[in-house]
């Protein structure tokens, strides 16, 4: 069986081919920007990838096209594969219809922490013996690739709630079916396809529809809005998870808490369970190592060999990622582009540097955030950090400078990477930090400055 998939170098669609290979098809994509390190994953596998849509790709006729949800109508591709008949599908219900039909499938929903609770999950799973099949949206350090089809019965997969494909647009997540389901919390975001927080929490409770009776729901107790899904209607057992003490004998917490997370007890209730010491930090990765530790029990692994399991994880990249250390400048690149998580991370990260300087460079690129929703929220975001470089991408449908007056003399505002670079150049002294935070590539800011500082 041949396949096509449009879109192929996105994370999600990367996966969705190495899988497929995996299966013993055939695959080709095709995409707009084609680098690494998802091209070389997938040329590594034998895929072949050509650059751009254009209909030629399309020929000879594959047997499935797989679209992917950034394509629109009007798309070349998109067109040649409705005007000629071919079958096509979406991603997520090539992965619900090839190989989740026949997997215990256990899936980390939420605002955030999805990518790094499904890797923490993920590796439990591995590190206990279970060879696991994955999904995820991100690069885990304990993996060699960010998907692979793995052994029956388990399947854990990033359950994202963006709308499937421009032919469907309910959430990715409802194909996915899981018997074990992780809900981290739920703000209101992706406002390029949800009108308001209420039409985000319709959708979580459709998926919480599809849990069965015998499965498990794994949701924050702290959340209010997660709290109001399931009182829309659950018919699946739940167990709980927080960062504070609590005596409810299903709900997970976390009590002494030290190095800003950097290790924790683990309680079931009131009893104990172990301690987690490990590598990653913040409140908010405790709070992800509890929803796996009970996701994995529900699974059947112990929680003192989750625990274990979770002393050797590595975390995954773009998280709070040092990229480099020059001239002890250390310069790190994260993922996070919602105030909420911009927030939890410089919160970690000053921890970690106690009164070192920080300086933030953010690049506002999420559609939510381009859109401007978050404005009113994005300045307190920042609080923790010495210096903010605010990045005025090219048709945002705001302007950052009341940003930049509401934060004060010590935030700057650019319209040019380079720009930045020269600035950050002059500007930074032995034992900064430079945190730098993107959703996206950001125009290979990370290399061209820890390049520009090597030279000076």
């Amino acid at each position: 069986m041949h396949i096509h998939i449009l879109g192929i170098c996105g994370t999600f669609m990367g996966g969705i081919a190495l899988i497929a290979r995996q299966l013993g098809m055939d695959v080709s994509g095709s995409d707009t920007n084609i680098y690494p390190p998802m091209s070389t994953q997938l040329q590594e596998q034998g895929i072949l990838l050509s650059e751009g849509y254009e209909t030629a790709h399309l020929q000879p006729a594959p047997d499935l096209v797989v679209i992917g949800n950034a394509l629109s109508r009007g798309n070349p591709a998109v067109e040649f594969v409705l005007n000629s008949g071919l079958p096509y599908t979406s991603g997520p219900e090539f992965l619900a219809r090839y190989v989740l039909h026949q997997r215990w499938v256990l899936a980390v929903a939420g605002t955030h922490g999805k990518t790094t609770t499904a890797s923490m999950l993920a590796w439990i799973l591995e590190d206990c013996g279970m060879a696991p099949g994955y999904l995820i949206g991100g690069v885990c350090q304990n993996f060699p690739v960010s998907a692979r089809l793995g052994d029956e019965p388990f399947f854990v997969v990033e359950a994202d709630e963006y709308d499937t494909a421009f032919f469907d647009k309910r959430s990715k997540f409802i194909h996915y079916r899981p018997r074990t389901l992780v809900l981290n919390n739920l703000e209101f975001d992706h406002a390029d396809i949800f009108d308001d927080l209420n039409a985000i929490k319709r959708q979580f409770h459709h998926l919480i529809r599809t849990i069965p009776a015998n499965g498990l729901i794994v949701r924050a107790t702290t959340d209010a809005n997660l709290a109001d899904v399931i009182d829309q209607g659950c018919w699946t057992p739940l167990e709980g998870y927080r960062n504070t003490l609590s005596d409810d004998e299903n709900t997970w917490n976390a009590r002494n808490i030290q190095s800003a997370g950097q290790q924790f007890d683990v309680y079931l209730g009131n009893s104990s369970v172990g301690t987690v010491n490990w590598s990653q930090m913040g409140h908010h990765n405790v709070h992800n190592g509890l929803a796996a530790i009970a996701a994995a029990r529900h699974s059947g692994i112990p929680p003192k060999e989750s625990i274990q399991s979770l002393c050797n994880f590595k975390g995954v990249k773009r998280r709070m990622e040092l990229k480099a250390r020059i001239n002890d400048i250390c310069i790190y690149d994260d993922f996070a582009h919602h105030p909420t998580a911009i927030a939890t991370t410089l919160e970690g990260l000053r921890f970690l540097v106690n009164g070192q300087r920080i300086i933030v460079v953010l690049e506002p690129r999420s559609n939510t955030m381009r859109m401007g929703v978050h404005q009113a929220t994005l300045a307190p975001s920042l609080s923790q950090a010495d210096e903010i470089i605010l990045f005025q991408p090219p048709g945002i449908d705001w302007s950052l400078t009341e940003i930049i007056a509401n934060i004060g003399p010590h935030a700057i505002l650019f319209d040019d990477t380079e720009a930045i670079i020269q600035h950050l150049t002059r500007e930074a002294r032995t034992g900064d930090h430079i945190l730098i935070m993107s959703n996206g590539g950001f125009d290979n800011i990370h290399q061209r400055l820890v390049d520009a500082l090597g030279s000076v």
